[in-house]
């Protein structure tokens, strides 16, 4: 099942995520649904529901894992899983880092979010550079391979973004300016 809007917050309410979460969750789900909805005008079959449930409910496992140390996206996906709403639980699974990423012409819901959950700092769309400096910041410290792991995730993204802006009639840069 792909859940609702409505069934999105119920879960984010009993998995209580805190405010700020919730906050940057809301601004992923408006650049994905964004992105989503301009490249459905450029003749993509996509699943708005899933781009607008994955994003919701990417990080409803953070706050639990940011007490525990577990992986958020696997526990996200954990629990999607057990809420029965398997058709969105690898987007929520692999919005950190995409696995078996093949590029490719066809673009999936789980791109998106992956996408959009890297130009969203708290709840402020920014860059990718902007967004990579400050999980460098954040999370790297002085550990060179967990560094190295973000930047190369973000050559990822770069790709991504590549893919993703060549069927639209925007780029990158426009995208704050365009979110209401």
């Amino acid at each position: 099942m792909i859940p609702s809007r409505e069934k999105c917050l119920e879960l984010i309410a009993r998995y209580k995520m805190p405010p700020h979460i919730m906050a940057h969750s809301i601004m992923v789900e408006k650049v994905a649904i964004l992105i989503a909805l301009s490249l459905v005008k450029a003749g993509q079959k996509l699943s708005l529901e899933k781009v607008r449930a994955g994003a919701l409910l990417h990080d409803i496992a953070k706050d639990i894992c940011l007490k525990s140390g577990c992986d958020h996206a696997a526990e996200g996906e954990r629990i999607c899983r057990k809420h029965d709403v398997d058709e969105i639980a690898e987007i929520v699974g692999e919005h950190i880092r995409l696995k078996n990423y093949a590029g490719g012409e066809q673009i999936d819901e789980k791109e998106i979010v992956y996408y959009a959950d890297k130009r969203v700092n708290h709840q402020t769309v920014v860059s990718l550079e902007e967004r990579l400096k400050y999980l460098l910041s954040r999370y790297a410290k002085d550990e060179d391979k967990l560094g190295q792991a973000i930047k190369e995730n973000f050559d990822l993204c770069k790709k991504v973004e590549k893919k993703l802006f060549a069927k639209l009639d925007y780029t990158p840069d426009q995208v704050a300016g365009m979110i209401k």
